[in-house]
């Protein structure tokens, strides 16, 4: 994935995670940086390895799908 792809996917996590819960949000720490609980989630994201950028975009889209839905 080239580097402007990373940016958008990691800038879409940061927008979709700010829609999510904090429930939510440390469910996703946990997931990937159980090593650093305390980390923003920005540096989190940030910090994600590019493999695991389009299975956390589809988490979290799909969180935010059944968040609206519960409205």
């Amino acid at each position: 994935m080239n580097q402007q792809l990373q940016d958008f996917a990691r800038d879409e996590l940061k927008k979709g995670l700010s829609k999510c819960s904090e429930a939510q949000q440390h469910l996703f720490k946990r997931m990937y940086s159980h090593n650093d609980l305390d980390a923003s989630i920005d540096d989190i994201v940030n910090g994600m390895s590019e493999e695991k950028l389009d299975w956390a975009m589809r988490q979290v889209q799909s969180t935010i799908e059944k968040n609206a839905k519960n409205e």
